[in-house]
């Protein structure tokens, strides 16, 4: 039973603005041809996209976030598994991680487990990892520390005492794969840095390099270049079972 647990701050942006984001990006297109489309399919004014991307709308029907996943090119309930955490359509496309029912009928999620053990060679990325198990947790736990759907969740358990005393070896951690820019210094990450996997406090420093930031004082801090690292996503929080 885990029952000490610790929160970092609540990330920025959302989930869903992070893939719209990334969506635009990778696209080549800009973010009013993708309003333009969604007017004409739905035949409306306004422009939902801009308005989720300066978070005006946080929170759209579903019958919105569908319709921008099919002009943008997405599953159509990829977007509402993402705000709402499982498909409301009947004829909806299974997630990933259906929402299941325990026992006591609480509904629970599973939730990707990974083996952060061994080295994946240069270039590998956290999901390259290998997948030890899928998890079972309660929904409701899930949704007390974070809004990111569950299927863009990973947990693993850590690994050394370079972090110590903030992360313990066995402390179970869980990493939001949505957030893999380092835009904020001094949070904990999960990275792979010349593809052996870390959970690191990271920070920029001057030239574009990187600090990698270990907790122990007993271990030394030292820089990488940013092709020496790839950040597979950010630890929102982490358990210690007592």
């Amino acid at each position: 039973m885990w029952d000490a647990s610790y929160m970092t701050d609540e990330p920025l942006p959302t989930p869903l603005q992070e893939i719209l984001l990334r969506t635009i990006s990778t696209s080549g297109k800009t973010r009013e041809h993708f309003d333009t489309l969604y007017r004409a399919k739905m035949g409306k004014t306004g422009k939902p996209i801009y308005d989720i991307m300066r978070g005006v709308s946080k929170r759209p029907q579903p019958d919105t976030l569908r319709a921008i996943a099919q002009v943008m090119g997405m599953e159509s309930e990829k977007l509402v598994r993402i705000v709402y955490g499982q498909p409301l359509a009947v004829a909806a496309s299974v997630p990933d991680q259906p929402v299941a029912h325990s026992a006591d009928g609480g509904d629970t999620v599973e939730i990707i487990k990974l083996d952060l053990a061994f080295s994946m060679g240069a270039g590998a990325n956290v999901d390259d990892y290998v997948e030890e198990e899928r998890v079972a947790f309660d929904l409701g736990y899930v949704r007390s520390f974070t809004r990111t759907s569950p299927e863009m969740l990973r947990i693993a358990t850590g690994v050394g005492d370079s972090m110590h005393p903030t992360l313990n070896s066995a402390d179970l951690v869980w990493i939001d794969i949505t957030q893999r820019t380092l835009n904020q210094a001094d949070r904990i990450w999960a990275v792979s840095i010349n593809g052996a996997a870390a959970i690191k406090r990271l920070r920029p420093v001057k030239d574009g390099r990187i600090l990698v930031v270990s907790d122990n004082p007993l271990v030394e801090n030292y820089e990488v270049e940013p092709g020496e690292l790839l950040i597979g996503g950010r630890v929102i929080r982490f358990a210690r079972d007592l």
